[in-house]
Parts: C-alpha cells; structure tokens; sequence
C-alpha cells in the first residue's frame, strides 16, 4: 500500500491509500479518516460508506462533512471507489456503466467479469486489508448514497453478522425495477432476473432477509426519486415482513451532498450506537 493524500482533520487525519486488489485485478484507493483515538492505537470501530454513481473516494470525504462526527465518536470511515479503474478495465461511453458505476455486485457477464466484482472486494478484501493495517476491530457498520445506498443494504441483507448496522440516502432499493439497475444487472449479471434478487435490497426483504434496522434518509425534491429511487416500494414491502424501517422523507432536499452533509450527522449517530 502507498499513502497519496493525508490531511489533519479534528484531531485526526483524512488520508487516502492506494493499492493493488487481487479480487479487481487492478490498483484500488479508498479514503479513511482515522479519529485522534485511532492515533493513540486504540483499536476503533469501522465504517464503510459507499459512494453513488460517478464518484471516487473523493467525493464522500470533501463534501459530507463526517470527520467531526467520526472523531466525537472515535469511528473510523472508510470510503473506496466505486469501481475498478485503469487502461485494463473494460468501460462504457455512458455515465451508468462501467468506470464509476460498479454497483457493488459481482460480475458475471463479459466483458466485465475479470474486473467489476465489487461485492467482493466490499465484504471481504477491503474489510481484511483495514483490520490488518489499521487500528480497526472487527466491528463494522455500512452506509451510502444512491447507488452505494443500495450496495449497503444489499451487503448488509446478506451478511447480517458482518455489520452491527445499515443506513442509506437516497438508496435505489428496488433496482430491478427501475432503469439504472435494469440496465447494470443486465449488463453484469446477464438477463436472467432470478439471478438479480440477489442484488436487489426489496427482494431481499420480501425473501426474509435477517432484520437489522433500516435508516434511510430520503430528499422529497430529488429529481430521482419517482423514476430511480421509489422508496414508498421499500416501505411496502418492510410493511408487510414487519421489518424495522426507519424513513425520513425531507422536504425540499435534492439528491446531492447538501443533503448528505445535513444529516450525516444523525447516520453516524445511528451507527455509533450499535458500534459501542
């Protein structure tokens, strides 16, 4: 691993790292702020933030405002790409698939295969390679944005021992039904639809997915909402399992980090209960 940013941050430091990925096959980076009692060598709760379309790891650790809250409550934030990146990997012209939109599920389909295994590299390499490098114990919670959010609940529905808690903003929760999950599912996974429940955080629920309570933070002026996002799906279908689901509906908030830097700080709280 190599150190390519590192800036002191309310007691603590952002830092940004890259690597090699093996579950990839290409160089990874992730963003990690490291609170003043990581510092100290106090092992420190994790976690993990997926980032939406389009973005890097840059996006959730210059915009969100999370190292104050993380350092208040000693919580480590990790925070990768959303994708894998360089000449070798395959990509496509539009903003939705390929670079940038990995969708945190594991790759099937060619050409995408050798590369776009996200799901992977979220459970399991990046998870190891923070425990074994960090001052980082192995209690972990998820969080994310869009199409991260529906990568944080899909992971956290199918590995409920792995994380202590789940949050989202503006998550695609029902992404077999609407055109950005439609359209990565196909492309990724190939057109049988059985095979997308898997990925699919409303299927999930419906299957009797192992509950572990849902925050979910929703903007009522996200221009998404009706044709991406319908989150009045996942509150039908936690209805009807008696699943924990909390959700906010905010009046005039949009999709963007506005959104994101007003209430993260209630998601770390959230997280920090469950972590302690």
């Amino acid at each position: 691993m190599e150190r390519v940013e590192q800036h002191a941050s309310h007691g603590g430091y952002q830092e940004v790292w890259k690597h090699t990925s093996t579950t990839l096959g290409c160089e990874m980076r992730f963003g990690i702020y490291l609170p003043g009692a990581a510092l100290r060598g106090e092992k420190c709760p994790v976690l993990y933030w997926l980032s939406g379309l389009t973005c890097t790891e840059q996006n959730f650790i210059t915009k969100a405002g999370a190292q104050r809250y993380a350092s208040a409550h000693g919580i480590i934030i990790v925070a990768p790409d959303t994708s894998p990146r360089g000449d070798d990997v395959p990509d496509d012209p539009s903003y939705d698939l390929g670079k940038g939109a990995g969708f945190y599920v594991n790759a099937t389909q060619q050409p995408w295969a050798q590369h776009f295994r996200m799901y992977d590299y979220v459970v399991d390499e990046l998870p190891g390679l923070i425990e074994s490098q960090f001052p980082a114990s192995d209690a972990r919670s998820i969080s994310g944005h869009s199409m991260g959010g529906h990568g944080a609940l899909v992971i956290a529905l199918r590995n409920p021992a792995r994380y202590r808690s789940v949050s989202a903003f503006s998550p695609i929760v029902a992404p077999s039904q609407v055109p950005w999950g439609a359209k990565a599912f196909t492309a990724y996974i190939g057109d049988d639809r059985e095979s997308w429940k898997l990925h699919d955080a409303l299927e999930l629920i419906r299957a009797g997915a192992a509950r572990l309570p849902l925050l979910v933070d929703q903007g009522e002026d996200d221009e998404f909402l009706a044709s991406q996002l319908k989150p009045e799906l996942l509150r039908a279908a936690c209805l009807a399992k008696a699943y924990p689901l909390q959700l906010n509906l905010r009046p005039g908030y949009d999709h963007s980090y506005y959104f994101i830097g007003t209430f993260i700080g209630e998601h770390i709280d959230h997280h920090a209960k469950a972590l302690r």
